[in-house]
């Protein structure tokens, strides 16, 4: 089983002509995902792969019967897009972007309370079912079906993780990058409801980092909400308070939340063995079997 995705979503690529959009709309492609068609202002009548371009994503939703979309566009005009795809019937909405300014998604964040689409990122890698569908720059390759969920703030971090667990033979039912801007649609809570829901999710691996307290809210939901058990990894561990380290949200203020350790501590506190590495986070999903 998997959460979000599967071999029926039915996805439009926003900016699918684009140099980012058409690359990846190629390589979802070829791993299977149903990409059933693109949206770009003054490019409709067109082809990607052989799949037609619209002008407006709400003419591609209901010509093809869409349900998800991914959005490849310029951070200048990424917040339009997604302002765009919440104003269609989409159950999903995957933001790979980097960059679109905290005030832009600051609105998105609103619009998303009175709709019923999910977002996923921005600044994310996207989201996988493993030989099923990927939606995203996620290298499908080293995904493998199996019983382990993972949600991460990282995309590297994702990929050197998804990597130990298969070599262990740890295959996954889905894996959500969420992203690690300031103000991101679906955050862990969100994710580990999902597989908290999911009765073929037998695990779940947490990826976060340094900065913000959402690792340590995680950490109070997991200890009270899910049975389902989970494995963390935090990265920065060395990182110094009051220095930006990679993501923009990773940044540690001084206050006594948001560093490494404080994440770790609240995880352990609720059970979750914290790996210190990739390879001891698959180690320690294989003890739960």
């Amino acid at each position: 089983m998997s959460v979000l995705v599967d071999e029926d979503t039915r996805v439009v690529v926003q900016g699918i002509t684009g140099g980012e959009g058409r690359f990846h709309t190629e390589r979802m492609i070829e791993y299977g995902t149903n990409v059933v068609a693109g949206a770009v202002p003054g490019r409709g009548g067109q082809e990607v792969e052989g799949v037609p371009v619209y002008d407006t994503l709400d003419e591609a939703v209901t010509a093809e019967s869409a349900d998800a979309s991914v959005v490849f566009v310029p951070p200048a005009f990424a917040a339009d897009a997604v302002f765009e795809a919440l104003d269609t019937d989409l159950d999903l909405v995957v933001a790979i972007t980097e960059g679109i300014p905290t005030q832009d998604m600051a609105k998105v964040y609103k619009r998303l309370s009175e709709v019923d689409t999910r977002l996923i990122g921005p600044n994310c890698p996207g989201i996988i079912t493993p030989g099923e569908a990927k939606l995203g720059i996620l290298p499908g390759n080293i995904f493998e079906p199996g019983d382990v969920g993972l949600v991460s703030r990282s995309g590297t971090l994702t990929y050197q993780i998804v990597d130990n667990l298969t070599s262990e033979g740890l295959g996954q039912t889905t894996a959500i990058g969420i992203g690690g801007d300031p103000i991101i649609g679906t955050d862990f809570i969100d994710a580990l409801s999902l597989f908290e829901a999911d009765p073929d999710t037998n695990a779940v691996v947490m990826t976060g980092e340094i900065g913000g307290e959402d690792e340590e809210e995680a950490a109070a939901f997991i200890d009270r909400e899910m049975d389902t058990p989970v494995v963390g990894f935090i990265a920065g561990r060395t990182a110094p308070p009051g220095k930006r380290m990679g993501h923009a949200g990773a940044i540690v203020s001084g206050s006594g939340t948001g560093t490494a350790q404080s994440k770790i501590d609240a995880l352990e506190d609720a059970g979750v063995p914290v790996g210190r590495t990739p390879e001891e986070v698959a180690e320690h999903v294989a003890d739960l079997r």
